[in-house]
């Protein structure tokens, strides 16, 4: 199972989940083993690749999208920052204190700064004079690259792991894992000026290019957190799927990347609305992304893969509905004024349009058609649309759940649910776990209260619905009768309580036993042999969860 390697661990409610996507992204380059953090030179011609498990910094050409050179490092690399002028890379270590500069004219560590702590992750101002670094379970740390010194450590709050820097270089805002919240730091003065909470383990942040914005990804709700800079407070929280990383803004700030690590996606968000547009099927374990600077392509990291995805984002979304509707944006050069764009042979619908990218309306198709641009220079094709059809479900398993939520497997099946982008019970929405073009799994989040409410799955093709799913109160144990037999087990016992009727198991102190449901009130089970006497935990099963009674073992009489 993958997991960020972080200065102290991440909940278990966001761990365990897999996905195979069907979305898959374009081409891959492979790198060193375990590549975390990645980080374009501001020309975009060179990509920097972290390799936690090779010691080594990967160098990618971007022209030929090959790696060109392979840097040595004294210890594990997790992520890396480039200054504004290209010529250095600070580079963070998960497992030693120390930050090592890397020459990008020689490809070559230069100097290795020592800190306090083990570091996770660096950011650089924007006149390229002072690196923040997130340093062990309290701390960030201040770089000043002149002299690459540490010249100030700044106090935030516990298992500080990202740190981004506002456009205009004002501000930092560092993620606080245990405490859930995003401290903020007055680079001016270096002091902490605000402090806001964000949700259950934040991780990694992102800014967007008018800093308007702070994108917070919190684990331990699979979701995006919203931050207005000017208030300093979250304004949204955008649901995407399991163990999400480092998110990443477009160029034109007009949307949100997140890599999922667990389900091998990158969901796609529009920030306008604050809604995921899209999952793309990427590799194994995706961590890191960054964005070619004309915002045609981006790059992502595959730390179970050991390689870095090529993700094409002139179109964006890339899948929608055969019957038209869907609202893209085709980003590319030299689009003023464009006369037409057609998906295949069928014109689509304009609504906006600059010199760099293209908002449309998709119109009715069917299959995979080019996108093409006309304007007064011609045409030109900038990418690929593929219609899919209306997703049909055909059943759910288990049916039925705590409503207090549950990190039980829930199994959707189907047709066309290949991509999935969001499945809601009720009012509530279900964390993505695996997809396949017939099956989903999620995990059930809690409910305002208990009953019946409607599965609703939602597709690039569309939205269906026709299943139900029932949130049931806690199920309870209130006597076991007899409560104590012998140590060799066989006493038929009789277990009453509430909720009991859909029973899948019932445990003496872990060992399976027979049984039988009589009502919703009432089971009865023979205990099995137990190896000593004493009182144990009986524990029943079900979808209303794991209440338990006890009972007690005794040796009979002996010689």
């Amino acid at each position: 199972m993958f997991t960020l390697a972080l200065n102290s661990p991440l909940p278990d409610q966001a761990r365990g989940f897999r996905l195979s996507a069907a979305f898959v992204a374009g081409a891959v380059i492979p790198v060193g083993d375990t590549p975390q953090g990645i980080a374009l030179t501001p020309d975009g011609a060179r990509a920097y690749v972290a390799n936690r498990d090779s010691n080594t910094v990967s160098v990618i050409d971007t022209a030929t999208d090959t790696v060109t050179d392979t840097i040595p490092t004294n210890a594990g690399p997790t992520f890396v920052a480039i200054t504004p002028d290209g010529t250095r890379a600070y580079v963070t270590f998960s497992g030693a204190a120390l930050v090592s500069v890397i020459d990008t004219t020689t490809n070559s560590v230069i100097t290795d700064i020592v800190v306090s702590d083990p570091t996770t992750v660096a950011a650089i101002t924007p006149d390229g004079t002072r690196v923040y670094v997130t340093v062990g379970f309290s701390t960030v740390s201040v770089i000043d690259t002149a002299t690459n010194t540490v010249t100030e450590s700044i106090t935030v709050g516990d298992a500080p792991t990202g740190v981004v820097i506002t456009p205009d270089g004002t501000r930092a805002y560092v993620a606080n894992q245990v405490p859930g919240t995003v401290s903020v730091i007055d680079t001016a003065t270096n002091t902490l000026t605000d402090t806001i909470s964000v949700g259950s383990f934040p991780i990694l942040l992102a800014v967007t290019p008018d800093g308007t914005r702070v994108y917070v990804t919190v684990v331990g709700d699979s979701a995006l957190s919203v931050i207005d800079t000017a208030t300093n407070t979250v304004t949204a929280s955008i649901g995407v799927s399991a163990q999400p990383r480092v998110p990443a803004v477009s160029p034109d700030g007009s949307h949100v990347y997140v890599p999922n690590a667990e389900p091998d996606t990158v969901s796609v968000i529009d920030t306008a609305t604050n809604t995921v547009v899209e999952n793309i099927g990427v590799g194994d374990g995706p961590t890191d992304i960054v964005f070619f600077p004309d915002g045609t392509h981006a790059y992502v990291t595959n730390t179970l893969a050991g390689t870095v995805g090529v993700l094409a984002t002139t179109v964006i979304p890339d899948h929608g509905s055969t019957g038209g509707g869907t609202p893209v944006t085709v980003t590319g050069h030299n689009l003023a004024n464009a006369t037409a764009v057609h998906f295949g042979t069928a014109q689509a619908v304009i609504t906006a349009n600059t010199a760099t990218s293209i908002t449309v309306t998709a119109p009715a198709g069917s299959g995979a058609v080019p996108v093409t641009v006309t304007t007064a220079g011609g045409t030109g094709t900038l990418g690929t649309f593929y219609y899919t059809p209306p997703p049909a479900l055909t059943g759910i398993s288990p049916a039925a759940g705590p409503v207090a939520g549950s990190d039980q497997e829930i199994v959707i099946t189907g047709r066309n649910l290949a991509g999935t982008i969001n499945v809601f019970l009720g009012a509530t929405r279900a964390v993505i776990q695996t997809v396949s073009d017939t099956r989903i799994t999620v995990r059930a989040a809690g409910a305002p209260a208990p009953g019946g409410v409607a599965v609703t799955v939602i597709t690039p093709g569309g939205t269906t619905d026709g299943l139900s799913y029932t949130y049931l109160d806690p199920s309870t144990v209130t006597g076991v009768s007899p409560n104590t037999g012998p140590a060799t087990g066989g006493t038929e016992v009789t277990i009453t309580g509430t909720g009991l009727a859909d029973t899948d198991q019932v445990t003496f102190n872990g060992t399976p036993a027979t049984f039988a449901v009589i009502s919703d009130t009432t089971l009865t089970a023979t205990t099995p042999p137990s190896g000593t006497d004493g009182t144990v935990n009986v524990t029943i099963t079900g979808p209303g969860g794991t209440p338990s009674g006890t009972f007690t073992y005794v040796t009979g009489p002996d010689v």
